[in-house]
Formats: structure tokens, sequence, C-alpha cells
């Protein structure tokens, strides 16, 4: 049996946070040596979360987040699940320390610190680390994901509007120009922090739309976006909360310029060897039901032929693939060990 590698979760009392923990402790090949937080600091874990008391790994308080004790626990990789903003000065801190860095956070998405200063409002905290980062998207990135050491896990919608549309803008097969996106999200993706608009009297038996018209992720969505198209991508993109707990479902809409029958011929071809994108074909409309409490991302299609343009659609779980599980997917290819390591569990 190979010796597991060592790992700290830092903000592990959030929903990504808990929801790596639980990845985590499963996992075949990880072993978790130190978990932080402001809060709940020398309590232990089981305290917190009884859901976890008695499974094996989780005897183990929460601390402070110092980096240097984290690092002292033998921590190979840290995973940073905090607030933009947060997560950058700890990683620069830790990469200095030996320790490999998977940040969930939006700190290190961006190619430019300029941008990130537009979509966030602040001035990147450590811009002389966004050139070494690597986006951490596994069915595009996989290479450089293993040989680096600071890995930005995408955000969740941009994953669930990414990897439907990436291919076929590499391929010309839709016209860049007229792509429009609406997305619908659980309360989840607005983490756990108590707030007015986000509590259970006031998102259920309700839809809204929010952070219209630029909303934050456009700026990571457009990036890479462009990277496939080779040439400047602007879309529009409306985000929903809906009442459910976890959850993506998108749906894009573009100017179909190829044939239908290509859209499969590209899909099938950029993902047939991919574990966690399943592609369900023309005329099926994704379903979140089918996704959440998973790592995967379902992609199915429509060719309106009225109008010609192409309906794309995805389905994932805003805490699985669109967080917590693409890190640990992340994390599986940085460690050597196989994507589907911990993931499979349905």
């Amino acid at each position: 049996m190979s010796q597991r590698t060592k790992v700290a979760i830092v903000g592990a009392s959030g929903y990504t946070g808990l929801e790596l923990l639980r990845l985590i402790f499963c996992h075949p090949n990880a072993e978790v040596t130190a978990i932080t937080s402001r809060s709940n600091a020398q309590k232990a874990f089981t305290e917190v979360f009884p859901r976890f008391k008695d499974h094996p790994g989780t005897d183990i308080c929460f601390i402070e987040p110092n980096m240097e004790v984290v690092a002292s626990t033998g921590a190979e990789v840290a995973f940073l699940a905090l607030p933009h903003g947060k997560a950058a000065p700890y990683a620069k801190e830790l990469l200095e320390l030996g320790v490999k860095v998977i940040d969930l956070s939006a700190d290190f998405r961006l190619d430019d610190p300029l941008v990130y200063e537009e979509f966030y409002n602040e001035v990147h905290p450590a811009p002389e680390l966004l050139k070494e980062a690597v986006f951490g998207l596994p069915e595009l990135y996989d290479e450089e994901i293993r040989r680096s050491r600071l890995i930005a896990a995408p955000g969740c919608y941009p994953t669930s509007i990414m990897l439907p549309l990436i291919p076929l803008l590499k391929t010309q097969l839709i016209e860049h120009s007229s792509i429009h996106v609406s997305s619908m999200s659980g309360v989840s993706g607005a983490g756990r922090n108590a707030s007015l608009p986000l509590i259970f009297a006031e998102v259920n038996e309700s839809v809204r739309s929010y952070g219209l018209p630029k909303h934050r992720h456009l700026s990571e969505i457009e990036q890479e976006l462009s990277k496939a198209a080779s040439q400047k991508v602007i879309i529009s993109f409306v985000p929903h909360l809906i009442p459910v707990t976890a959850g993506i479902c998108t749906t894009i809409f573009a100017e179909l310029v190829g044939e239908i029958q290509q859209v499969k011929t590209v899909l099938e071809e950029t993902y047939g060897g991919h574990p966690f994108v399943r592609l369900r074909g023309e005329g099926v409309s994704p379903d979140t039901k089918h996704v959440t409490g998973t790592n995967y991302l379902d992609i199915g299609w429509h060719h309106d032929s009225r109008t010609g343009r192409l309906i794309l659609q995805s389905a994932e779980d805003n805490l699985g693939k669109g967080a917590a599980g693409q890190a640990v997917q992340c994390f599986n290819i940085l460690s050597g060990n196989p994507q589907t390591d911990g993931l499979l569990n349905l």
C-alpha cells in the first residue's frame, strides 16, 4: 500500500470545506493532518460536525489558521476553502513553507491582476503568483496540474459553462459573439454565513436572478472562452437562485455555425476519456438530481432549427464538480492517483 498524502484544509467550517472533508476522510490515499477555523479553534471536529463521529481519521481538532503550524503537521498539500482576498496571503506563506496549494477561491483563477481588480473591486493580494498558478479544470489542464504547486480550482458556474462550450469554440462550431447563458443554483453556493436574503422564508417558493449585469464569475468564464476561441469572447450571463440546497443547471444559447451532428462528434472526442463528464446526448435535458452528491457534470443539447441556435445544457453539484469534488480531482492528478480516487461514491 502506497503512503497516503498528508493534507490540510484551511477554512474547513463552510459548506465547501465540509464537503472537502467528507471526500478526503473517505479518500484511500489521503490523510488529514490539519483543519483550520477561527470560530471553531480548539474544538473537536466531531463536536462541530457529529455526523463524522467514529469515522476513521476524524479524531482531530480545529486549529487557528497559522500556516507554520499547518506545515509542521507534515501537510504536503493544503486546500484553501476561503473567500477571495483571504486565500492569497495563506497561499503565499504555504508555498514558501514547501506546501503545495489547491485554492478554491477566486484569487488565482485570473491571468491579469487588473481584471481581478475590475471584477472584485480589490487590488490583487499576490500578483507575483498569477503567472505560475494553473487553472484547475482537469479536462483541459491535466498535464499542467500534474506539474504545478499552485492550482486554482474554477468556480461552480464557470465549470458548468466552460465544459460544454470550450470544445465547440475551439472547433468553430458556434459563433462566439452569440453566446447567452442562464444558470440556476442551489442556495449552498452563497456560502454558510447568515444572510437575510438567503434564509428559508426568503428563498423557499421563490426564484430570482442576482449579480446582474456583471457577475464576478464572468471574469474567468470569458478568460477561458477567449483562449478557446483564440479571440476575445464576451457573453451575457444571468444566474438565478432556486430553493434547493445544491445543484446547478445551466442553459447556453449560441448560433450554430456547423452541423448539429458535429456537436456530438466534437464533445465525444473531447470528453471520451474523461471520467466525470457524461454526455447525455441530443434532445436530453440534464437533471440536477442525477448529479448532486457526485463529481459528475452532465451535458445535453438541442438544435432549434427555427432560429439556427444550439441550446447546450449542463447539470452539476455546485459543491461537487463545481468546488470540492473538482479540487479533489486536481489533488488526485497532483498526487499521481487515479482521477476517480475518492470520488465514485454515489
